[in-house]
């Protein structure tokens, strides 16, 4: 892969999924995510019940928080000294309104990191819409926007899950941890939509290098968090499927890491902390649960590092070594082509 030479940025954009962060944000949040889908009200109700046992609140916006500060800290130790502006799809502050800032403080261009390591509709042409959608309602002063590459097999990213990983099987009583399972949980989506981008693929990868580096041998991607029409395929099986399976060929104990996701997330923490602990207690199974990496320092690092390999090392313009990756598929693109991760209903 030819190398691209440094392009002059002047700001830094996180880009997350949002969520609520109190009990009245939590109807409008769901509306707003759902926006355009045909989800029947009661369902939406449902789902705000799960909420209200947090009292509405949802971890990712305050995760986001500590990441934007932890990373702020990791460019100022390294000498970049560009602004960290924060954005959200579905909850304050909307990418709308921090694009519209952006261009208010005379940002000309700004190179953006999405919270989702892996390329399909909803982890990066949604996002990229979004900035689109964003741009076109600011206008002429809006900046440009260019998204980091995937960075699923980024080795700090690798890193960073095998450390939690390794923290929850320490978790588990110490003469069982060798026969301990290891079952990675990514969002499920529809069989059609991952038709058309590299998703599977990409977390099948990642899973295998932290598998590797923990190291396990045995383990299993499930997915979690399917929503839609029961007669749509969706990606499987279902983490609450292995379990079943698991059990009942005599695991005693698993350890279940949400490696779809970057950030601390209601899903992660509803799906798995409170349906599938529950599912593992029925059926007398050991379970930890991993940490997201959130604010990891070795994540963290790996932003910055990203971020090096489109402004140049220190911001100075000098060009990095090499993009960094492990396994055989190499480092993604730079740039997502135009029509990356489309998907039509």
């Amino acid at each position: 892969m030819t190398e691209q030479p440094p392009t002059a940025y002047d700001a830094i954009l996180l880009l997350s999924f949002g969520g609520p962060e109190k009990a009245a944000d939590v109807m409008p949040f769901l509306e707003h995510v759902t926006e355009g889908r045909s989800v029947p009200p009661e369902r939406l109700a449902a789902v705000a019940e799960h909420y209200a046992a947090f009292d509405g609140k949802s971890p990712a916006n305050a995760r986001c928080r500590q990441l934007i500060a932890a990373l702020r800290d990791e460019l100022t130790a390294h000498g970049i000294t560009l602004p960290v502006y924060w954005g959200n799809l579905h909850w304050h502050p909307f990418v709308e309104a921090t694009i519209d800032r952006m261009a208010d403080d005379g940002v000309q261009r700004a190179l953006v990191f999405v919270t989702s390591p892996y390329s399909s509709y909803s982890s990066c042409r949604k996002y990229l819409d979004a900035i689109a959608r964003a741009r076109e309602a600011v206008g002429e002063r809006a900046p440009v926007v260019d998204k980091i590459r995937a960075y699923y097999n980024h080795p700090r990213f690798i890193e960073a899950e095998a450390d939690k990983v390794r923290e929850a099987f320490d978790r588990l009583p110490a003469p069982r941890r060798k026969a301990a399972r290891l079952a990675f949980t990514a969002h499920s989506i529809p069989c059609a939509m991952a038709a058309e981008c590299d998703y599977e693929a990409q977390l099948e990868d990642a899973c295998q290098l932290v598998a590797a580096a923990v190291p396990r041998k045995r383990w299993q991607l499930v997915y979690q968090s399917r929503s839609g029409r029961p007669t749509e395929p969706w990606l499987g099986p279902s983490v609450a499927e292995h379990l079943g399976a698991i059990a009942a060929i005599g695991v005693q104990d698993v350890v279940v890491a949400p490696i779809g996701f970057v950030l601390e997330h209601f899903e992660v923490v509803w799906d798995l902390d409170h349906e599938v602990r529950a599912q593992a207690e029925e059926l007398e199974l050991g379970f930890e649960r991993a940490g997201t990496v959130d604010d990891h320092p070795a994540f963290v690092a790996m932003i910055r590092e990203l971020i090096e390999e489109r402004i140049g090392r220190g911001g100075t313009g000098e060009p990095v070594e090499r993009r960094r990756a492990l396994g055989s598929r190499g480092p993604a693109e730079d740039r997502c082509g135009p029509n990356c991760c489309r998907y039509e209903r």
